[in-house]
Parts: structure tokens; C-alpha cells; sequence
């Protein structure tokens, strides 16, 4: 017995037309003994925003508005995470330090010169996360004095997979309260560097 096929009807691609994102739906309203999963931007269901670091500043701020998102990951040619950007970065003093110490216009500063790298980010681990609370994660941003918290998973080959985030503008939205953590120096080496300035 064979079977019929029948050809599919076509049409052109109308001018303005856009295309469909991932868009994940999350719960509007949570509290602090909700599990911390339902706040968690889940990069399996929403795509990740990234930037390369030879891009301008000024390139990854645009980045930023136009996808209304805060933070980027900085990755290279294969998607390996060499850093993170965020918009306080952006509005921070790095950008002026750059251009005083390498004598460059702001136009010039590259997302290299202000990312936070690798090397410097932790993340949480998604087996403790997938037993966590928002509360839990609260704790935890206002601990380590982050707007951000990353969420990785370890793979059957031993690599690591970041697979999504946590931020406070997301948090204080589903809380429906504003959540308040305070960027802070993490090493007595960066408070004394803050203190030479």
C-alpha cells in the first residue's frame, strides 16, 4: 500500500513580517515559599541574550533595550561564556576608568574592557535551585550583593551548561514588592582597590 502525499499550499513572505520567539510564561504573582523555580528565566524555554566582547559598549547597550533585558552573556565563537555584562556596568564608572587609563573616546570601550569575566562569576547549582524557595533566593542575591545569579547545570560528560537566571528586577516584579540587594566588593583586595581611587 503507498501513500498519498498531497503538496502543501505556499505564499510569500509578506514585507514586515516577523518571527515567532521563545517566550516563557511565568507565574505573575509569587511568594517567598514559592518554589524558586517559578522565577528562574529557564534558557531551555527563553533564549539567552549574548554579545561578543570585541563589540562596543554602546552596541551591547542597544542590545539591552531593544530586547528589554539587563544583562548579556559575553561569548565567543562556539557560545563559550567568557563573561557578563549588565546594565549597571554600562552606568558604572569601569566605562570612565577605561577611557582615562587607555585614552580612548567612549565610543571606543569594548565590552572586554568592562564585562565581568568568567573567572569572577559563580553560579548556583539547579539541583539545589530545584529544591529552593524565592526566599531562598532572595537570601542568596542579597548575600553575594548581586542583581543576577546564574543557575548551571552539570552535564553526563562533566561540562557545565548554564541554564538560566535569576534577577531582581524579575524577582521584585512576581513578589510585587521591590527586592533590594546592594552591590558590594567581594575581596578585601577590591574594597582596597575602591579605597586607592
Amino acid at each position: 500500500m503507498s501513500a498519498s502525499y498531497s503538496v502543501i499550499p505556499s505564499a510569500p513572505v509578506q514585507k514586515g513580517a516577523t518571527f515567532q520567539k521563545p517566550i516563557q510564561e511565568l507565574v505573575q504573582s509569587v511568594t517567598m515559599d514559592a518554589p524558586a523555580l517559578m522565577v528562574m528565566t529557564d534558557f531551555r524555554e527563553v533564549t539567552a541574550h549574548t554579545t561578543h566582547p570585541l563589540e562596543t559598549i554602546e552596541s551591547a547597550r542597544l542590545k539591552m533595550i531593544n530586547r528589554a533585558v539587563r544583562l548579556l552573556l559575553v561569548v565567543d565563537e562556539q557560545n563559550q561564556i567568557l563573561g557578563l555584562i549588565t546594565s549597571t556596568d554600562l552606568t558604572s564608572e569601569k566605562p570612565m576608568q577605561i577611557i582615562q587609563t587607555q585614552g580612548i573616546r567612549h565610543t571606543d570601550v569594548l565590552v572586554k574592557d568592562i564585562m565581568t569575566p568568567r573567572e569572577k562569576l559563580e553560579t548556583l547549582c539547579m539541583d539545589d535551585v530545584a529544591k529552593a524557595k524565592v526566599g531562598d533566593v532572595v537570601a542568596t542575591l542579597k548575600a553575594c550583593g548581586r542583581q543576577h545569579a546564574l543557575v548551571a547545570e552539570r552535564q553526563p560528560d562533566r561540562s557545565q551548561i548554564v541554564r538560566g537566571l535569576f534577577s531582581v528586577s524579575q524577582l521584585s516584579r512576581q513578589l510585587g514588592t521591590s527586592v533590594q540587594t546592594v552591590e558590594v566588593a567581594r575581596t578585601f583586595a577590591e574594597i582596597g582597590a575602591e579605597l586607592i581611587r
